[in-house]
């Protein structure tokens, strides 16, 4: 404290010979410099303290498990913009619908999805087993272009969706007229996703048998944050018909399951927020459609599955998709049975992004 040079100044001043009436003065000066002096030393050292707490925050952040889900503030205001633009800034009594908003990590309506479907083994259900892999990439690559062209407010992500458990015409051991492909199958679906810096999503065909049971049995592959799960109601065979025979169904309560187990998992391993894909193409595929209830923790999708000429597929997409909100919607277009009849071609971006609401999610077959 004598290092002070005021409180030093002071000192040297009063010991030379002055008068009783100056020295009390300097006596004075002295006792409020000493006390100011303490006042600033006491007053610096909780910027020490923070200074110390500070870089023990940035050791625990740096010793954090890579695969924690980051923290990240949500911007509602953005959710909900990008949601009304999906309605052309139109709002009606039906969309956009009302819903949870959605957990930090969401990918919807931020993005919009471009997907590659189909199984590996049979080139009769999708454009994934009907090319190499070079070739596929190639051209999801071009598809996600197009897209990235017709709309550039959105950012897009391109997608594998595999048919990981596939419908049966013959009932197999368990009399549940579904296969369950092999672990080698899906994790190559997986892992091209992971190649093209897309995500995946695993399709489920039950045959006879059912949600409950099949869900569970991907369970591991959709513990990853890249894997997503979808539903298809046509191969659902609740009267016993065999599968192919006649258009399947699925109801509210099948789909509120896969939702909440979704949720469930997202929660017990902090995986940021699951997107669940609904095939859709008739009335009768989804029944109680108004009762699907989707979390802050599952974004749902319901995707007209249907074929056809423009005309068609706009009419499909009216009646069975935009007619019966759920929350997101989607788009399938076949590259071969979309094309059969006139004007013998696909539809384009352009057109589809003039439907109401624009589908946030494609899929090409």
């Amino acid at each position: 404290m004598l290092k002070n040079t005021k409180v030093h100044y002071i000192i040297q001043f009063y010991k030379m010979k002055k008068s009783p009436e100056i020295k009390h003065v300097i006596i004075i000066l002295l006792i409020i410099s000493i006390f100011n002096s303490c006042k600033n030393t006491s007053a610096e050292k909780p910027v020490e303290t923070k200074e110390k707490s500070s870089s023990v925050v940035n050791d625990t952040l740096i010793k954090k498990d890579s695969t924690e889900v980051p923290n990240i503030l949500f911007d509602t205001n953005l959710y909900n913009k990008k949601i009304t633009a999906l309605c052309h800034d139109s709002i009606t009594k039906r969309w956009p619908v009302k819903g949870p908003v959605p957990a930090p990590g969401a990918l919807l309506p931020f993005h919009r999805l471009v997907a590659y479907y189909g199984n590996f083994y049979s080139r009769h259900m999708g454009i994934l087993g009907s090319m190499p892999e070079e070739e596929l990439i190639k051209n999801l690559e071009l598809e996600v272009k197009k897209w990235s062209k017709a709309d550039k407010t959105t950012p897009v992500i391109p997608a594998i969706h595999y048919i990981a458990i596939t419908a049966q015409r013959n009932p197999g051991k368990n009399n549940t007229y579904r296969l369950r492909m092999p672990e080698k199958q899906i994790l190559k679906a997986v892992d091209l996703a992971k190649k093209i810096n897309g995500i995946c999503f695993l399709d489920i065909q039950v045959g006879h048998s059912t949600v409950k049971k099949e869900v569970p049995s991907l369970e591991k592959y959709l513990l990853d944050k890249d894997v997503h799960l979808g539903l298809d109601p046509e191969w659902s065979m609740k009267d016993g018909s065999s599968p192919g025979k006649k258009i399947g169904t699925m109801d509210a309560d099948d789909i509120n399951f896969a939702i909440k187990y979704l949720s469930d998992l997202v929660k017990k391993h902090n995986l940021p927020p699951k997107i669940l894909v609904v095939h859709r193409f008739t009335k009768g595929m989804i029944t109680r459609s108004d009762q699907i209830k989707p979390t802050p923790e599952v974004q749902v999708i319901i995707n007209m599955d249907g074929f056809g000429h423009p005309a068609k597929k706009r009419d499909s997409y009216n009646r069975f998709v935009s007619g019966y909100p759920v929350q997101f919607t989607g788009f399938k277009l076949f590259y071969k049975n979309d094309i059969k009849n006139k004007p013998f071609r696909m539809m384009t971006p352009e057109e589809i992004l003039r439907l109401y609401p624009k589908p946030i999610y494609i899929q090409y077959q």
